[in-house]
Order: C-alpha cells, then sequence, then structure tokens
C-alpha cells in the first residue's frame, strides 16, 4: 500500500448537501480505496452552509471581527469531514479526518483571504502508509508564527486540494462537482453549452479569473506552477470530465473557447495626488474596517481621482460599500455593472472585441467598456442585461 499511487479528490457543497449525499460520496472513495489506490479526500461544507454562517454572523455584527468569523466559517468543512469520516467506518474502510492546521496547511496571517505559504502533510502520510483514507477539511489552514487559524476565501478548497496534491506529488487531483466537467457557458445560462474535454491551464486559469464557477483561479495556477495533473469531473460520472493540460495539440488558434460573467462589479472613487496615493488610502481603509482585498479588475488616475474596479462575494462587497459611507475620500462611483467575457485558445484575434460589441449591440446591450488580454476579452454591460449578454455571445463558439 505504501508504494500505491495517491489520489487526491476535493468534492464540492453541493456533492455534500445531505447526509444521504455524504454517503454515496463515501461508497465511490471506499471504491477507489478498494482497487489499490491511496486516497485523499477534501471536502467543503454542506450545501449553502458557509453562506447561512455568514449571514448568521451578520446578525449578530454589522461588522464580524475576521478571526472569529474565520473560526466560525471553519465549522462548516469540520462537519463534512467528520461525517464523512464516519460514513466511510461504516461501509468498513478505515478512515480519519483532519483540519487544515492538523494536515500541515501553513498559510499567511491574512484572516478571511490568506494564501497557502507551505504544507507540511506530515500526518497525512502517516495515515496513508496505515492504510486509511484521510479526509481534510478544505478552505482552512494556520499561520505557522501566531498560531491563528485562516480561511483561505471563496473557492479555497480548490486551492487546498492541489496544494496537498502537490505535496503528496499525487498522481491526479481531481475536483468532483455535479456539473459535466467544464462547459461552454454556465448550463443554467445557456441551456446548450458544450462541454470541453481538454483545456489548457492558460485558457482555465483566466475563464475562472473572469467569472467561471468551476474552479478559484489562484488553484489553476498553482496546479500549473507545481505541474499538477487535473480533473474535472461530474459526480458518479467518469465519461463526463475535463483534463486539464500545458498544451492542447491540435486546437485550433484563435477559437472562442467560453462565455462567462461576473454577476456584480463594483467602482470606488478615491480623492488622491496620483493612482499610488489613491491605493495607498484604499488600503488603509481596508485595514481600518477590517476588510480584506477584493479581486481587482482595473484601476485608472485621472484628474485628481483614482478610480477602482472591483468584484467579490456579495456579503464582502456590501460590507465595503457601508465603510465607504462614512468616508470623506472615498465613495461608490457609480451602479453595479456585470462583465461577460471571451476566452480563447491561443491568443485573441484582432477584431474580437469589434465583433462582441456589435452582437451586444444587435441584441440592444450597449457594452461599458472593454479589457483585453492574451487569452480573453473582457466586457462591462449593465448588470440586468448580463444573462442576455452571456446567450448572445456564445453564437461565437
Amino acid at each position: 500500500m505504501r508504494n500505491n499511487p495517491i489520489i487526491v479528490q476535493k468534492y464540492g457543497g453541493a456533492c455534500l448537501e445531505t447526509p444521504a449525499k455524504i454517503r454515496a460520496v463515501a461508497g465511490n472513495l471506499a471504491d477507489l480505496h478498494r482497487r489499490g489506490h491511496r486516497v485523499v479526500a477534501i471536502v467543503s461544507a454542506m450545501g449553502k452552509t458557509t453562506d447561512e454562517l455568514v449571514k448568521m454572523a451578520y446578525q449578530v455584527s454589522s461588522h464580524p471581527n475576521r478571526r472569529e468569523l474565520d473560526m466560525l466559517l471553519t465549522a462548516g468543512e469540520r462537519i463534512s469531514m467528520s461525517l464523512m469520516s464516519m460514513a466511510l467506518s461504516d461501509f468498513g474502510v478505515p478512515a480519519i479526518s483532519f483540519t487544515g492546521s492538523q494536515a500541515g496547511v501553513m498559510t499567511d496571517e491574512s484572516h478571511s483571504s490568506a494564501r497557502i505559504l507551505d504544507v507540511r502533510p506530515i500526518r497525512v502520510r502517516e495515515e496513508l502508509d496505515r492504510g486509511r483514507i484521510v479526509v481534510l477539511a478544505g478552505f482552512q489552514g494556520v499561520n505557522p508564527v501566531t498560531k491563528e487559524i485562516t480561511t483561505l476565501g471563496r473557492g479555497g478548497s480548490d486551492t487546498t486540494a492541489v496544494a496537498m496534491a502537490a505535496a503528496l506529488k499525487a498522481e491526479r487531483c481531481e475536483i468532483i462537482k455535479e456539473v459535466d466537467g467544464v462547459c461552454s457557458a454556465d448550463p443554467r445560462i445557456v441551456a446548450n453549452s458544450k462541454p470541453l474535454r481538454q483545456l489548457d491551464f492558460a485558457s482555465l486559469s483566466e475563464m475562472c479569473f473572469w467569472g467561471a464557477k468551476v474552479l478559484h483561479f489562484r488553484s489553476v495556477e498553482l496546479a500549473q506552477s507545481q505541474n499538477v495533473p487535473l480533473v474535472l469531473k461530474k459526480l458518479g460520472g467518469a465519461e463526463h470530465s475535463t483534463q486539464v493540460m500545458r498544451e492542447v495539440m491540435g486546437m485550433e488558434h484563435g477559437k472562442v473557447l467560453a462565455i462567462n460573467s461576473m454577476a456584480r462589479i463594483e467602482h470606488v472613487e478615491i480623492d488622491s495626488t496620483d493612482l499610488n496615493q489613491g491605493f495607498e488610502k484604499f488600503a488603509q481603509h481596508l485595514k481600518q474596517n477590517g476588510l480584506s482585498w477584493p479581486q481587482l479588475l482595473a484601476s485608472a488616475f485621472t484628474a485628481g481621482k483614482t478610480r477602482i474596479m472591483m468584484t467579490s462575494d456579495s456579503e464582502s462587497l456590501d460590507t465595503l460599500l457601508r465603510t465607504l459611507e462614512g468616508s470623506k475620500d472615498l465613495r461608490r462611483q457609480r451602479e453595479t455593472l456585470s462583465s461577460v467575457s471571451l476566452t480563447c485558445f491561443g491568443g485573441v484575434s484582432s477584431d474580437l472585441p469589434f465583433k462582441a460589441i456589435q452582437i451586444l449591440k444587435h441584441h440592444g446591450i450597449v457594452a461599458d467598456k472593454y479589457v483585453s488580454s492574451p487569452h480573453s476579452v473582457n466586457l462591462t454591460v449593465p448588470a440586468e442585461t448580463r444573462e442576455a449578454a452571456v446567450k448572445a455571445l456564445h453564437s461565437l463558439i
């Protein structure tokens, strides 16, 4: 058993929503174990548990302490890991559950958005060598200096899985979801979206940065840098999967692969003498109010104002906007917008932004601005037109 290949599997909250679903996943893990694999299962919180815990926190406090919020949110994954380990024992498979800190996930000191600095999976290796399935709580770690528990932010269980797979030199890391691998658009918006069976890391990272819900973009970057074989697959369906690799042979360069979107983008305006001072004031405001950094999308300085375009989960954005009401130099700049992005393989063709803007105009949607990168074109649109824009642009695939 000691030399058998290690497989790391990560299960999202939808796969663990009920005790019956947890038992079904435990059955899959037990089968994998009996076939001779050493198995590490990374689990998210059940269903909408994290959202419910965040909501509860804001019901008892208008500005929850970030440390205590982390302590609260880590409970969700701990529930999942304990129940999964119990279910595996019922299947006659030896199993043990670990929190992020017990598994050796070392992070920086940031609460709510910590980054993994190192993984020291000593206890994980010991238990794998004893023939046990190891069930790990995703989304969490510990700062080795302060000894404080931290969380990795939304999508943090993906990052835990990839980091653990890299540290254990696993044969592969499988991200298990209730959807069919990676698709050309969100199937809930575009019913005829197409499954993508092979993707390169750069394209997937771009898709996830601009709103694809399949993975957190930080985990894709980590998998690429650590050369971790990555597979995204549907629960119970090995044929429904997407393999992620460094290079996809035979794919047409300039081909539009996918349309993704961000539901909510906010703009903050800061009185400043230059871009540097604007960011200094923004950083100070976040620190004073105990807020973590949002995902920054673009920024510019004009006429004594620094303007920052950003996104995050709705709870974090709502909190940030509330804190701006008491600020003299910082304010919300405009109404909420959405974004739609076109991810291309092997570089963006020069006329793609023009084509995209024309298609949107034909459907009565006026794009506000666009930002391009080597792998994507990203347009901001009125929030109420987001789904219509995704459907319209999917015609380019």
